[in-house]
């Protein structure tokens, strides 16, 4: 490997933002970004285990992210440190912002599960959305979310669930 900068990938940071509070930060590898759509791959970027009880996130899990400029989601397929697919985790949000170095995503609250077999589909957080108060302060963004969700679940019982994930 020569020690061109060139040769090593582009970096971004992906900050996710909830209830205007950073949640979490990290570095990830940008691997497209077609003006629309932008992908990054990430580690796990929580320092311990997560289970869901339906899925466990853990060191060595390894996260490939799809971000869109004109969606309210992104989907997340979750691949264990050996390759294997676990799944893909879908987070409702305001479509991402790309700028210098920062991919920015708020979070809304709502989240859609699809297992690797895609048996196991499962809206999750209904009920944090509830209680979030977006519905009062701003119902555009509020039906915005839920229709997103509304059309990932839609699209996560489909056998072609892959297909529009691949660039």
């Amino acid at each position: 490997m020569s020690g061109n900068s060139a040769d090593l990938p582009e970096r971004v940071d992906v900050v996710l933002v909830k209830a205007g509070r950073t949640k979490i930060r990290y570095r990830a590898e940008l691997l497209t970004d077609d003006g629309t759509r932008i992908t990054v791959r990430a580690p796990w970027a929580n320092s311990g285990t997560r289970d869901f009880g339906f899925v466990r996130f853990e060191a060595g899990d390894v996260f490939t992210e799809h971000y869109w400029r004109d969606r309210w989601y992104s989907v997340k397929e979750v691949r264990a440190a050996g390759g294997a697919l676990k799944g893909w985790y879908c987070d409702i949000t305001r479509p991402a912002v790309h700028s210098g170095g920062e991919l920015v995503v708020e979070d809304l609250d709502l989240d859609l599960w699809r297992s690797a077999d895609g048996t196991d589909v499962r809206r999750l957080d209904e009920d944090e959305f509830a209680v979030s108060g977006l519905a009062a302060a701003d119902p555009g963004a509020a039906a915005a979310a839920v229709a997103a969700l509304d059309e990932l679940e839609s699209r996560a019982r489909r056998s072609d669930w892959e297909s529009w994930l691949t660039p």
